[in-house]
């Protein structure tokens, strides 16, 4: 399947009307940088390989750096019938990324002195009458609610991610059923994800601001940020164009169905945005600009701080959790975000501030990994990132003669192997991959269309030979005696 990669102009002229970070040149953009180009070009080589191998319809996806969209782009297909090519302006359901927007309108409403939040959740939403497991036990708080720590159950009670028809029911129905069920736990005592929880943040939302739920986020929260493509409910107008459809998991005869339209109604608060990855990385990066300018903008900068830091931890360290945020650790880094998973979709949004880095990913499929999709997508900048961003003059352009030796090339027991520019050599990536960065095998150049491997000692291991066709193109790779034809 053709990628397509759109410019994002609208994107682009509001991030680059933003100050530049301290010690950031506001001339100098990091996707000048040679070892930010190569490294943003084999993620894409991985990220368009993939979507192909995982058989999934479409996917768009962002990778930021502070106030730069280092790249956002699609493959493959919104819609599978109509062929209309995934792009970064293609609207997708984010699911639970949609509980970022109702804590932070919950935080900006604290802030505004309209609650506290250890407020009890029944100060402000007197019909939440739900049967406590212990009567005497803390109060169910705001905060509770924000942490998954309230002892509340998943979802309310209804089987709305029950297809085929996907029922969600309204905050009506919500209510009605709320006196009939029973917490999990006392609250305060386990992390208990809960649908039903951030559901009933936005019935606090609308309750402290006066106003219905969506009209005070689009109001104080999306108008504001610009985020233009993200709205608290699915888009119906947008069937049949900038939408995507849904598919379901991959059956076992290898093909995805589509999945109906949906709206989550009364569960929107918890489930029901839809938003692109043009404005996913708008969203990043107005938290990456707050969080290392300071101020207020939206939200209060040290506000946007408490969310992301650990508010709620279980006892075997594995789960913990912000204010809203999932944060999470990964080869020793802390992350913050959050992903989603809706009947045909699958998102994530992953920031890591310290480093300024941020990725979304979006994808039209269920059963698809997209958390390690984005941690993936951050693994191939950060490190180029860094270097671009400490040491700008010592970027070095590769050798333009590596580039003939770049492109597939077929392997006997399935897949294929890329070669790719990287690290001002070459490298060979096997593909399919989900563990790209660790399957790369480097090369080194010692001759003329021969190189080495090399090893992880860095050591020289054995000869890797292209051989030329008449017209000075490879036409295949020798490699521990083996042949790799070039794909046409």
């Amino acid at each position: 399947m053709k990628k397509t990669i759109a410019p994002a102009l609208a994107l682009l002229i509001l991030l680059a009307a933003s100050p530049a970070a301290p010690g950031q040149d506001p001339q100098r953009r990091l996707t000048d940088d040679p070892r930010v180009a190569a490294a943003l070009e084999v993620m894409k080589v991985w990220l368009e390989a993939q979507q192909a191998y995982d058989r999934i319809p479409g996917l768009s996806a962002a990778v930021v750096h502070d106030q730069e969209v280092l790249w956002a782009g699609g493959f493959g297909f919104a819609d599978l019938e109509r062929r209309t090519p995934a792009a970064p302006g293609t609207i997708y359901s984010i699911c639970s990324i949609s509980k970022l927007f109702t804590s932070i309108a919950v935080l900006q409403l604290r802030d505004a002195g309209r609650l506290r939040l250890d407020d009890p959740v029944d100060r402000h939403l007197p019909w939440f009458t739900i049967k406590r497991t212990a009567p005497q036990g803390p109060e169910i708080t705001i905060e509770g609610l924000l942490t998954h720590s309230s002892g509340l159950p998943r979802e309310s009670d209804h089987p709305y991610w029950t297809g085929p028809d996907f029922a969600f029911p309204t905050r009506e129905e919500i209510i009605e059923r709320l006196s009939g069920q029973e917490t999990l736990y006392p609250a305060a005592t386990h992390f208990q994800y809960s649908n039903l929880g951030l559901s009933l943040a936005g019935e606090v939302v609308a309750a402290a601001s006066g106003m219905p739920y969506a009209e005070y986020i689009k109001k104080n929260i999306l108008e504001p940020l610009g985020l233009s493509s993200t709205t608290p409910d699915m888009p119906e107008t947008e069937r049949g164009g900038r939408l995507a459809t849904g598919y379901g998991a991959v059956k076992r005869n290898g093909a995805r169905e589509p999945m109906p339209f949906f709206k989550t109604n009364g569960v929107s608060p918890a489930a029901g945005f839809a938003s692109t990855a043009d404005d996913l990385a708008r969203f990043a990066s107005w938290q990456l600009r707050l969080i290392t300018r300071g101020g207020e903008e939206v939200l209060r900068a040290n506000t946007l701080r408490e969310m992301h830091r650990i508010h709620w931890i279980e006892p075997d360290f594995e789960t913990s959790t912000g204010l809203g945020f999932s944060v999470w650790r990964s080869d020793g880094k802390l992350f913050v975000g959050h992903g989603g998973s809706c009947p045909g979709f699958r998102t994530h949004l992953l920031l890591r501030p310290e480093e300024r880095l941020a990725a979304a990913f979006l994808a039209n499929a269920q059963g698809v990994n997209s958390g390690q999709y984005a941690q993936r997508l951050y693994d191939f900048v950060a490190a180029a990132v860094k270097d671009a961003v400490k040491n700008p003059s010592a970027a070095k352009p590769p050798d333009p003669v590596l580039k003939k030796y770049a492109g597939a090339y077929e392997t006997s027991f399935g897949g294929e192997m890329a070669v790719v520019v990287w690290e001002g050599d070459l490298a060979m990536l096997p593909l399919p991959t989900m563990d790209p960065l660790r399957s790369l095998v480097k090369l080194r150049r010692i001759a003329e269309h021969t190189f080495r491997r090399v090893r992880k000692d860095e050591e020289l291991g054995e000869e890797v030979v292209f051989e030329m066709a008449p017209d000075g193109r490879p036409f295949r790779i020798k490699w521990h005696q083996n042949h790799y034809p070039r794909r046409k």
